[in-house]
């Protein structure tokens, strides 16, 4: 599909310049609204509550609260800590363990904080947002206190974020690990109330402060305007601001890198969503700030003595031409005195693109996607000269790369899985590297199968989208519909793959397409037990808009381009159907967030492709989208519905595109009251839209969750059966 000068398909009673018929359930929490909502979920849970809805849920319930999963640790000091949910817990649990009970089949864990019992004292159902665990500068620093057994316990000054029901406003409170209880703010306990923004350490008595308190205090998009210094025993209302934006930029935060030697003031104003000013502060210097020289559009780190920058587009540099998606490092100090000190560590290829970096005391781990493939390099420096070396080449399927401790070791957590294979946990050890070593390779823990997979396979095809570009696709599910790609001829010949069956199958097409995020292996659990080992099929596509070859395949569906996204996921769609995989009836769509907008525009303007849509905590109305919650700060995706961008902006907004006369499939929307991310508004107008031309349907919305849709175990069990037992309904 192509972007029309003017949009044929535009629904004349939904016309943006005349009045929203449906603006009044933007009341989020009006009666009227949410009695719309309340008979919507009743007529929902009616439809798809069937005699096989508890059963699924029991057992998506068993997944999430398995006590056999693998618990992820975060080192500090001497203690490895872990956030923790269960059947008797579903808020979850603080707790921490010693490496050496962390090795053991059944660790030792030490109860810090419990949740479920915050909640009821407090008649709130907090949803953990983290907790940032103030690094001292050596045992005798600041800091510095006594555990239980008198023994030197720097590690004590802690800052928890707490959201009530899972919304993005959250509080940060101050807590005490020695004596494992929040420190009142009549003691001086810092206290961030409720709203956007948050606390981060300088030292005990000193913190960075965002807090979107006040009518000037937040920009359009919703978030602080203002980075601010706050010392211990003042009133918030007293924080020293360090640097602010405008009202039409993104935020404003700041910093402290506390790497003994190495100690940074950073400042960061967010312009918008991809471009940022990186700031040096001098607190010394009444908070004289010193820009970092880069175009806005170029992500900028430090490591000990090091600068990395990350660009999204070419830039020059003393005369030198770096390439967008590279990663580029050279001395800090050099840098910023305006000296030519950058190496280019990597640099993307047609087919290679850069995931993350991990950083250990002495190197900087890259992970690239080639074709969406994991692999892995170490660089590090010897003699003067970088070095570099592919690293856990023995491990298969998506790996993560995670530093032990960053500042004191070059131990790293290792972790790998594929979609039908569960995750086992490796601890590495890259010291080797600098006398020709390989890193050495731990299995620490394994976690075990959550679904049957014998006689499942997974593969990789790529279908043609609208323009000729090759869209790469995993197709998971049982072996005699999925044949396994493993020659060059799959991977370079144009077109479809022919993947055949003997039958078509159930299956789902999952997708999101935006904001630079790959969608790369993992391990599908909920989706395994409830859809692949009944029988269905799973596909996943890596549509332009995404990051799986880089800022450009992101850059390809920005704003007015946007439908490239669509064309490439409607080629998969196709290319399923062509195959032989599925049909159309038997073919659903799925996606949440830019996802549910993705899926809106499937419904919207492909509905011939599909039996079924499920549409998440969608964006749907993008006249307003701008102007609720966040929504401002995407304007850099999708373009500016109050400029001349509504020309083009139009053509993808599903609100505007429901017409008369069109047989659209059975549709599933779900979203959160709590959600203050994407308004609820989008899914809530979109179905009664739907419901005044008489389409079929089914709407359901979780009163808690926030943006992720569901604020515990249990509610992310339920809100998957409904979704999953709607599904079979429809294609079963």
């Amino acid at each position: 599909m192509t972007v029309p000068s003017a949009n044929p398909l535009i629904n004349p009673d939904l016309d943006p310049s005349q009045a929203d018929p449906h603006l009044w359930l933007e009341e989020v929490t009006g009666d009227r609204a949410l009695d719309w909502v309340r008979q919507r979920n009743a007529r929902a849970e009616e439809r798809i509550q069937d005699a096989e809805f508890d059963p699924l849920r029991t057992e998506l319930r068993e997944i999430l609260d398995a006590s056999d999963r693998i618990p992820g640790v975060t080192k500090r000091g001497e203690h490895l800590y872990n956030f923790w949910t269960d059947e008797a817990h579903p808020q979850g649990l603080w707790r921490r363990t010693t490496e050496e009970s962390y090795r053991s089949e059944t660790p030792e864990w030490e109860i810090l904080l419990d949740l479920d019992a915050l909640s009821a004292e407090e008649g709130v159902t907090w949803v953990w947002h983290g907790a940032e665990v103030l690094r001292p500068h050596g045992t005798s620093g600041p800091g510095t206190a006594a555990d239980d057994a008198g023994r030197p316990s720097p590690w004590r000054h802690t800052l928890i974020s707490l959201s009530p029901g899972g919304s993005d406003a959250d509080v940060t409170r101050e807590f005490d690990l020695v004596t494992r209880r929040f420190v009142p703010e009549s003691e001086g306990g810092f206290h961030r109330p409720q709203g956007k923004g948050g606390l981060s350490w300088i030292d005990t008595d000193t913190v960075y402060l965002t807090h979107d308190d006040g009518v000037d205090a937040v920009t359009s998009s919703g978030y602080p305007r203002v980075a601010r210094r706050w010392h211990r025993g003042t009133p918030l209302t007293e924080a020293q601001e360090v640097l602010s934006v405008e009202a039409d930029h993104m935020t404003a935060v700041a910093g402290y890198d506390r790497t003994p030697g190495f100690e940074r003031h950073l400042g960061v104003r967010l312009l918008g969503f991809y471009d940022r000013e990186t700031y040096l502060i001098d607190p010394a210097a009444q908070d004289a700030m010193t820009l970092i020289e880069v175009p806005t559009d170029v992500s900028v780190g430090f490591h000990r003595d090091l600068i990395l920058l990350r660009p999204r587009t070419d830039f020059t540099h003393h005369g030198v031409e770096y390439r967008g998606g590279s990663l580029i490092v050279g001395d800090a100090e050099r840098f910023i005195a305006g000296e030519p000190a950058l190496r280019v560590l990597f640099e993307p290829t047609e087919s290679a693109a850069l995931l993350g970096v991990t950083v250990t005391r002495e190197t900087i781990l890259v992970t690239i996607l080639d074709d969406v493939i994991h692999r892995v390099e170490a660089h590090w420096r010897e003699a003067g000269q970088w070095r570099a070396s592919a690293v856990f080449g023995e491990l298969n399927g998506s790996l993560g790369v995670a530093a032990v401790d960053e500042e004191e070791s070059e131990e790293v957590w290792v972790t790998s899985n594929d979609w039908i294979t569960p995750t086992s946990l490796y601890r590495g050890d890259l010291a080797g590297l600098r006398s020709g070593q390989p890193p050495s390779l731990e299995l620490i823990k394994q976690a075990p199968e959550r679904f049957e997979a014998d006689g499942l396979a997974s593969a990789q095809s790529f279908a043609t989208s609208a323009d000729g570009t090759r869209i790469p696709y995993f197709l998971i599910g049982r072996a005699d519909a999925v044949q396994a790609v493993e020659t060059a001829n799959a991977a370079t010949v144009p077109g479809a793959t022919q993947i055949t069956g003997p039958e078509p199958h159930p299956t789902i097409l999952y997708g999101y397409g935006g904001f630079q995020i790959s969608q790369t292996p993992s391990y599908l659990g909920l989706a395994g037990k409830a859809w692949l080992e009944a029988g269905g099929v799973f596909a996943v596509a890596n549509i332009r808009g995404g990051g799986e070859y880089g800022p450009g395949w992101h850059h390809a569906a920005l704003k007015e381009n946007r439908h490239r996204a669509y064309e490439d996921f409607a080629a998969v769609a196709r290319d399923l159907v062509s195959t032989g995989v599925t049909t159309v009836e038997k073919l659903a769509c799925r996606g949440g967030s830019n996802g549910g907008l993705l899926t809106g525009n499937m419904l919207t303007q492909y509905p011939e492709l599909f039996g079924a849509v499920v549409i998440q905590v969608p964006l749907l109305d993008m006249r307003r989208f701008a102007q609720l919650l966040a929504g401002a700060s995407w304007r850099a995706e999708y373009g500016d519905p109050e400029t001349a961008d509504w020309e083009f902006i139009q053509s993808f907004s599903p609100y505007h595109l429901v017409t008369a006369g069109v047989d659209y499939p059975p549709v599933l929307l779900t979203t959160s009251t709590r959600d203050d991310r994407v308004h609820p508004g989008h899914a809530r107008k979109m179905t009664a839209a739907l419901e005044e031309l008489g389409a079929d349907v089914t709407y359901w919305e979780n009163t808690e969750g926030g943006h992720g849709g569901a604020a515990n175990p249990e509610q992310q069990a339920r809100m998957n059966a409904l979704i999953y037992r709607w599904l079979w309904q429809q294609l079963g």
